[in-house]
């Protein structure tokens, strides 16, 4: 395991990766997909203000419309871990943070938790998506699926930990390999995302030519300007034809960078994730 980690390691730096991931405006709830009402998003925040207060534990809610906008990502695991830890969700010490996704068009959400959390809590997290997320957000009530399932969420996973009670029982699997095979998951999706993306650019040079007939495309990516914390960056794609003078641009959005330090509200303990907790698909 260890030595197909490293390999990989050293094969991530040849090849071309994008990931931006959304900056936060509340470290309690940002729902960016706008499916909470006012009076649900003010209950979710009390509560949350409450176990952040009173447990010194930090959990938050995301709600987004696709992981498009925010660049290519492999999957929905990777994004989650990646945001997490982008965002510092916890406490540096503990890492007991805990993320709440729940992606509107993609059809699909994430219970990501802190590294702190042994495997017990991830079958948890699972049994809270399938019977309190899920069944509401099939009937398009979103709000009142992530109201019931955060606090479930806490009621069974952020409490019981905080107060230092034995997590659930689980399999044989233990925290330590989970984190590991989650990583070792991760690790494997991206470079096979990568890998395709890479040789996406690269076989069009075996496709025909619309002027010409030919196969000889072919195509680079450049950055116009980059995105920030505050707007958007932009690309051009170019491609053409070495038998011909075919010549074509598109152009892209590069989605803005995550700025976590511009919050008004503070910013998080910088806790991390290693791929612990559970996803759910609806």
């Amino acid at each position: 395991m260890a030595r197909i980690l490293a390999f990989l390691y050293i094969l991530l730096p040849t090849f071309t990766y994008a990931q931006n991931y959304p900056y936060f405006d509340s470290v309690y709830v940002n729902d960016y997909a706008n499916i909470i009402d006012e009076q649900t998003e003010k209950r979710l925040t009390d509560q949350l203000t409450a176990l952040r207060q009173d447990h010194d534990v930090e959990a938050t809610v995301l709600t987004i419309g696709s992981r498009k906008t925010y660049g290519d990502s492999p999957s929905l695991e990777y994004f989650a871990t990646g945001l997490f830890n982008e965002w510092g969700i916890g406490n540096s010490e503990r890492n007991d943070g805990i993320l709440i996704l729940v992606i509107r068009d993609d059809r699909e959400m994430r219970v990501e938790l802190g590294s702190g959390y042994g495997s017990g809590f991830n079958r948890a997290a699972k049994e809270t998506i399938e019977n309190y997320f899920l069944p509401s957000f099939r009937n398009d009530k979103y709000a009142q699926g992530i109201e019931r399932g955060t606090t479930e969420i806490i009621r069974r996973i952020a409490l019981p930990f905080a107060q230092g009670r034995p997590e659930p029982a689980d399999s044989e699997v233990s925290a330590k390999s989970t984190g590991r095979i989650a990583i070792f998951t991760a690790m494997i999706g991206f470079v096979l995302f990568a890998i395709r993306r890479k040789i996406g650019d690269l076989l069009i040079r075996f496709r025909k030519c619309p002027n010409c007939g030919r196969n000889g495309l072919r195509r680079k990516r450049e950055t116009l300007f980059s995105a920030t914390s505050t707007t958007s960056g932009q690309g051009k794609s170019t491609t053409t034809c070495d038998y011909c003078d075919y010549y074509k641009t598109d152009t892209y959005i590069i989605p803005r960078r995550s700025s976590s330090s511009t919050s008004s509200s503070g910013g998080f303990g910088g806790g991390s994730s290693s791929g612990g907790g559970a996803s759910g698909r609806w």
